[in-house]
């Protein structure tokens, strides 16, 4: 079965690519690679939490923006080439947690968009991965995410 297949499986449906805030692209295209612009976790419009995990976000929020981002991401990525399908693999996840200092848990909350790339992908959604911890993100969200993915 198919990426998109796997989605509508699962009840998901891929939102429209949220508009770039500032000077420059959802997606840039290199060959058969393809990268996303850091993702927000915007649904439907509007940002899905804002603040700090470990203060005003919970790890459990954090880990649903985590997700969110990785659908916006994988939204981009399909404006790019047409389909979901034809991503052969998905090669590398930047997640940026911006979380309180005291704060530690920054791979359980890039899980959110890992787990669901290793749903939708399968095999070939397992992935390198950097889960960074940062003091402040973009209108104070608590998570962005890039991804890069093989075509």
């Amino acid at each position: 079965m198919g990426a998109e297949a796997t989605l509508a499986e699962m009840g998901i449906s891929i939102p429209e690519v949220v508009p770039p805030l500032a000077a420059y692209q959802p997606t840039a295209r290199s060959g058969n690679l393809v990268f996303t612009a850091g993702q927000l976790p915007a649904r439907d419009g509007e940002m899905i939490a804002i603040g700090k995990v470990g203060g005003e976000v919970t790890e459990e929020q954090g880990y649903e923006c985590a997700r969110q981002c990785a659908l916006n991401a994988l939204a981009a990525v399909k404006a790019e080439i047409g389909s979901l399908d034809d991503v052969k693999r998905v090669v590398k996840v930047v997640v940026f947690v911006a979380s309180t200092p005291d704060f530690t848990g920054q791979p359980k909350v890039a899980n959110g968009a890992s787990e669901l790339l290793g749903e939708v992908f399968g095999d070939a959604g397992k992935h390198a991965r950097s889960a960074v911890g940062v003091s402040v993100l973009p209108l104070d969200v608590p998570v962005e995410v890039e991804i890069v993915v093989e075509v």
